[in-house]
């Protein structure tokens, strides 16, 4: 079928062996590929109530049929795996440039299961599967990881991927890393990694895909480029990237801050991209065949990190660290997001870790105190769960272990095990709803209906209909998930877009209830998952302090009537009973 290569590869860390398998066209059809082709390889690979950090757990890296094509925002990949932090299905993507040489491999998906005995790094191409010694790069860092990966493969053009002393160790949380800065992130992929004492992987081949209409494409590409000069959201990412959130979530009193107590933080100024220009040195990133250019590498230029250089610190880690954490100094998240990428840790749920641990410590002893800002103190206790020392070793397990732990689950803030993204759903309610539906956990990404609360498409507080809008997004942005394209080029595809996308690259004609079909049997699938590993309609939920804690700068609350009025709204919309 045109837009894939029409087969995966299987490697068997265990046996040290590989094989390829065709993929039929109707599972194509059906699914498309990248989340779609990668959640059913999953369930078919896999058994229910497996031990996710087991070596009959397998992980799946897998492509779209715009990878490596012209289609702007199509420079991303997945994984898929079951997590190690919630338990259920794991989903992440990254940009970089690593997704053009895994589909030069030859391969639509690659799953690897099994366990190595010893560490390894593997080389993959279209003419070969190689199993490397790691030993020697075994413990390091994730920068140090890679340039040694790539210089030892002796392809330039490889894509490669690493994981950190994180990883190792099974941290839960642990991220796989590529181009230094870009980050599989959520639920733990990193650790899944490590339990198979793979260190890396190298990718490059010479195969392309062919695609069904190149002129259709040419054109699109033409139109799109056009449209992006006079474009002021593409302007905004370009000037501010992900940091223009910061003021926007503050004005609307939705920027979580001090764990999840205000919507505002009165510091938030020093947190901007105006406050990282006066300290460092930034300068716009793209990805290959993007215009956003939304990554800031930065260097800064004065104060205690003089010379770190990083791409960054993006919104969600600046949330975490800076609103969560209360750090008032966006060098200072920069600084503490450079040590998350050498050990490879999620920003997201580090940062949500911190900020639950301050709050811990505050309540009753927990072996450690620590206080809102306290940067060095943050930094050490990210040490500590890097090594699994003292208490690291029940932090490196996740919000959820954490709190149970401790007895204090009512003040831990999570779905289904993972922590949320920088929305506060007492305000934004359409993303209380987004976070208990979400197939991974509390992910802000499966529906951005920020977007529509914040631009006025639908009010915040609005209930009626919102269940509507939030199916509309997650609907879209499942097929841009299965494609894969960058979640920041939604404006610029819309439904009729998608489906010019999906008919040039495949040749597959579908209408908008064609796609919103395809993007049900895509999350039913995913459903399939969750619902065999044991999770329950019960989860559907959210932490009980959104529905009856009010938030300390503005009193607003999200009753729990008005939470499950737009929960039964969804259920129906999607048919589930």
């Amino acid at each position: 079928m045109d837009g894939f290569h029409n087969a995966v590869l299987h490697i068997n860390l265990s046996q040290r062996s590989f094989e390829e398998e065709p993929i039929d066209d109707e599972v194509y059809k059906e699914l498309l590929g990248g989340k779609g082709l990668g959640t059913y390889l999953l369930l078919n690979n896999t058994k229910a109530g497996l031990d996710p950090l087991s070596e009959d757990n397998v992980i799946i890296f897998a492509t779209g049929p715009v990878t490596d094509t012209k289609v702007y925002g199509s420079c991303r990949f997945g994984a898929f795996t079951k997590s190690p932090l919630t338990g259920i299905y794991s989903e992440s993507y990254a940009g970089g440039k690593v997704a053009e040489p895994l589909s030069r491999t030859g391969y639509d998906a690659i799953i690897i299961k099994g366990a190595s005995e010893t560490p390894v790094y593997l080389e993959i191409s279209n003419r070969k599967v190689k199993f490397h010694d790691a030993s020697h790069i075994w413990g390091k860092e994730t920068y140090e990881s890679e340039d040694a990966i790539r210089d030892e493969v002796g392809r330039k053009d490889a894509g490669v991927i690493v994981i950190g002393p994180a990883g190792e160790r099974l941290v839960k949380f642990a991220v796989i890393e590529n181009n230094y800065w870009r980050s599989l992130g959520r639920t733990g992929p990193g650790a899944v990694l490590g339990s198979k004492k793979v260190k890396g992987i190298a990718f490059y081949g010479d195969i392309k895909k062919q695609v069904a209409k190149p002129d259709v494409i040419n054109k699109l590409w033409e139109e799109l480029r056009a449209v992006s000069k006079d474009d002021p959201g593409v302007k905004k990412y370009y000037t501010e990237g992900t940091l223009q959130m910061i003021p926007v979530l503050n004005k609307a009193g939705a920027f979580p801050t001090k764990y999840w107590s205000s919507g505002t933080y009165d510091k938030w100024e020093n947190l901007t991209m105006d406050a990282l220009k006066k300290k460092s040195n930034v300068r716009a990133k793209a990805c290959p065949k993007c215009f956003m250019a939304c990554g800031n590498l930065s260097k800064v230029i004065e104060g205690r990190h003089r010379g770190l250089k990083i791409e960054g610190p993006e919104f969600e880690t600046t949330y975490a660290l800076g609103g969560l954490c209360m750090i008032d100094d966006i060098t200072e998240v920069a600084y503490l997001n450079d040590i998350c990428d050498r050990l490879g840790i999620d920003t997201m749920t580090f940062g949500n870790v911190a900020a639950f641990t301050i709050e811990a410590s505050h309540r009753k002893s927990i072996g450690v105190r620590l206080e809102y800002g306290d940067v060095d103190g943050i930094a050490a206790l990210l040490y500590k769960i890097a090594r699994k020392e003292g208490i690291g070793a029940i932090l490196a397990e996740g919000v959820r272990y954490a709190a149970k732990e401790w007895g204090l689950e009512d003040l831990a803030i999570h779905v289904k095990g993972l922590e949320p993204g920088g929305y506060e759903p007492r305000v934004l309610k359409g993303m209380g709803l987004a976070y208990a539906i979400s197939d991974r956990g509390a992910c802000h990404l499966r529906s951005t209906v920020y977007k529509a609360e914040l631009s006025g498409m639908i009010p915040p507080e609005q209930i009626e209909g919102k269940a509507e809008v939030v199916l509309d997004f997650e609907d879209r942005h499942t097929l841009f998930d299965s494609l894969i394209l960058c979640r920041f080029f939604r404006d610029m595809y819309p439904w009729e877009r998608i489906s010019l996308v999906i008919n040039a690259t495949t040749g597959m004609e579908l209408d908008k209830k064609g796609l919103q079909k395809l993007a049900l049997d895509i999350t039913n699938k995913a459903r399939e998952f969750n619902l065999r590993e044991g999770m329950t309609k019960e989860a559907d939920t959210l932490p009980k302090r959104f529905f009856e804690e009010k938030l300390e700068d503005s009193g607003k609350v999200l009753p729990k009537s008005e939470f499950d009025k737009m929960l039964s709204d969804y259920y129906k919309l999607k048919g589930w009973d």
